[in-house]
């Protein structure tokens, strides 16, 4: 058996681990502070605190402490974040033999093209872990470039198409992968159009946003790994439902304020 708290611990440093199973952990290692309101508060700030951008876990923490049975809020929303279809639905969307470029390996997008061996896909390797994702498209044969940091900007004008993944939004802006706000100028400037991938979980209210945000305002933002995109840049959203007008974002906020998580 692992003990809750070395469950947290686990979470808390996973790197880039996929979405759904960590969201997972977190739930099992939450799930056992549900008798008692304090310590599970305790537990949801300290998992924030150490992933304050990962907008699935804030989800999932501001549903348990804000709800009437932490333990049923965690495990629907456990539930529902392993049915998403956002992966399938942006594959699906992708126009045909396009050149698509993606900044890093991003689990929606990369999860995405890998079902689409007809798109071209260019990896702009930004904070230093799209050779994952490279490793992948080249071992089922797809057509893939490795671009460095500073080939962004020129491989957004080549591309057919952007794609950015959000961390967390709300319905002005995102938190993404370092890069893709320089990815979204250009191509906007070049008339390729961008769009904002956000699976479930990520799309939270304004005050929500805006504490996240204010959680890393003391890091200068070019030593960043991520950074705010406004959705002046995009052109769609896409996420369950499949790409969307970007006015509609609106509609997909279900994450409750939890401002207690903050204090």
């Amino acid at each position: 058996m692992v003990h809750p708290i070395e469950r947290l611990r686990f979470v808390a440093r996973a790197g880039e681990a996929p979405t759904a199973p960590l969201v997972r952990e977190a739930a099992v290692a939450l799930a056992s502070f549900t008798d008692d309101p304090v310590e599970l508060l305790t537990a949801c700030r300290q998992l924030i605190e150490r992933r304050p951008s990962c907008g699935p876990l804030l989800w999932v923490a501001a549903r348990m402490v804000t709800g009437t049975d932490p333990s049923t809020e965690a495990w629907d929303a456990v539930d529902t974040l392993e049915r998403d279809t956002s992966a399938r639905e942006l594959a699906h969307a992708i126009p045909a033999d396009s050149t698509v470029l993606i900044i890093g390996a991003s689990e929606i997008c990369g999860a995405a093209v890998l079902r689409r061996p007809d798109v071209e896909v260019l990896v702009a390797d930004t904070v230093g872990e799209g050779y994952g994702l490279v490793r992948q498209l080249e071992a089922r044969d797809h057509l893939v470039v490795d671009v460095p940091p500073a080939g962004v900007g020129a491989a957004a004008v080549e591309a057919d198409l952007v794609l950015l993944e959000a961390e967390i939004m709300h319905d002005q802006a995102a938190l993404a992968r370092s890069g893709s706000r320089a990815a979204a100028a250009v191509a906007r400037h070049a008339d390729v159009p961008v769009w904002l991938v956000a699976g479930i979980g990520r799309v939270v209210p304004t005050r929500m946003f805006e504490w996240v945000v204010a959680r890393g305002t003391d890091i200068d933002p070019w030593d960043d790994d991520i950074e705010t995109v406004p959705l002046g840049l995009i052109d769609k959203v896409a996420g369950p439902a499949g790409p969307q007008p970007v006015h509609e974002i609106r509609y997909r906020i279900d994450c409750p304020i939890a401002p207690e998580l903050f204090r």
